[in-house]
This record gives C-alpha cells, structure tokens and sequence, in this order.
C-alpha cells in the first residue's frame, strides 16, 4: 500500500485515479477546491486552493507518490505553470515521485515527427493557450527540475475528457512520447486511471513522458 496525494482529486481525470488507486487499498489524499458529490470512501479529501503553498505542503508531506492533476483553466489560468512548479518542488523535498496528468498535444504521431502541439490549426483559438501551458510542463519544466525528482508525464490519448467519456474495457496500451495511436486515439478515464495506477504500483518509469491509449 502507498500513500498517494492527488491535487485536483475531484476533476475528471484526478476523480478517476482516486477511486481506482482506493480500490486496490492505497492510502489516497485528495485535494481539491470543492468537496465531491459522491466521496469514495477511505478517502482523505482535503478541500483547499492549490495555488496556495502552505496548502500544498500540508497534503504533499509525507506522500510516497504525488499526482499533479490539474487543469490550466479557471482560476489556474494564469498561474497554472508556477502552480505545476511548486508541487514538483514540494514532491523533491518530501522524496515523493511526482506523476503528473498531462495532455496528447505534447506526444508525437510517429518517432521523430514534430509533436501535435506546433500544429493548433485544428484547436479553437481560444483555447491555444491553455494546450501550450499543458505542453510547456513536460517539454520545459518538468526537464529543468533537480535531477532528484523523480517524475512521469502521463499523456492521454488525444481523444480523452468528459466530452467523450467512453467506458471500462479493462484495458490499454502504453507507450512512450509517440502516441499509441497515430492519429490520437482515445481512453476513458476509467482505463487510464487504470494504467494511471499501474505506472505508480510498478515505479518502473523515471523523469519520463509516457501515454495511455487503446
């Protein structure tokens, strides 16, 4: 059993882990602004605003595995990268291996291909910024970190959010900064949670950017 802390347990990844990583028997802490509908039992949740260190620092110590699941949108918009920054030095300090819940914009189509984030020709406008600032954590960031922390960079499949929900299927593939899917693919948030966990329990990636797709 581990101890897992998930910052931004509630959101539609972040509740996805929880429930899977309390069902195996984890000790999971889950931080978030606002309390869930349907708590899932054995679990710590901790309502607070993740931008605030001290916050942070109370729910990250002692964790053997911290999860950064946060969305660069709403009240993070602006501070979403620094918060990414905080919770990566915070993980360093207390010896935790930081995963965190990253976006298919930053993997690439094939070995060698550019990645589909210097292509948004495709992506609303208005939603350009929040892709780069989810791309810029595993392309800048999370490389410039102490060479002591031990992190992963989980991508979805390009098809993944509450927008296409999908179901179990018990199963998925991983792969590393190439997607498992050339044209992006697709997981519900029930199977990567799945390997989500899996990535956690086995600890066999280290300071790497994967991805979980069908």
């Amino acid at each position: 059993m581990s101890r897992i802390t998930v910052i931004g347990g509630t959101g539609y990844a972040g509740s996805a882990i929880v429930a899977e990583a309390a069902a195996r028997g984890h000790q999971v802490t889950a931080l978030s602004r606002s309390q869930p509908e349907a708590p899932v039992a054995g679990v710590a949740y901790v309502q607070g605003d993740a931008s605030d260190e001290t916050t942070l620092a109370s729910v990250i110590e002692g964790a053997e595995a911290v999860v950064a699941a946060l969305a660069p949108r709403g009240p993070l918009a602006g501070v979403f990268r620094e918060v990414n920054r905080t919770i990566a030095r915070l993980a360093d300090a207390a010896g935790a291996t930081l995963y965190v819940v990253g976006g298919a914009s930053s993997l690439r189509p094939a070995l060698g291909a550019d990645r589909f984030v210097t292509d948004l020709s495709h992506v609303p406008a208005e939603l350009h910024e929040e892709v780069l600032a989810g791309a810029a954590l595993v392309l800048e960031d999370l490389p410039a970190t102490s060479g002591s922390l031990d992190w992963v960079f989980v991508s979805p499949a390009l098809g993944f959010g509450a927008h296409v929900p999908g179901a179990r299927l018990g199963r998925y593939r991983l792969g590393g900064e190439v997607s498992v899917d050339a044209g992006g693919g697709a997981i519900s948030a029930e199977d990567y949670a799945l390997g989500f966990v899996d990535l956690i329990e086995r600890g066999e990636h280290h300071r790497a950017h994967v991805n979980l797709g069908y």
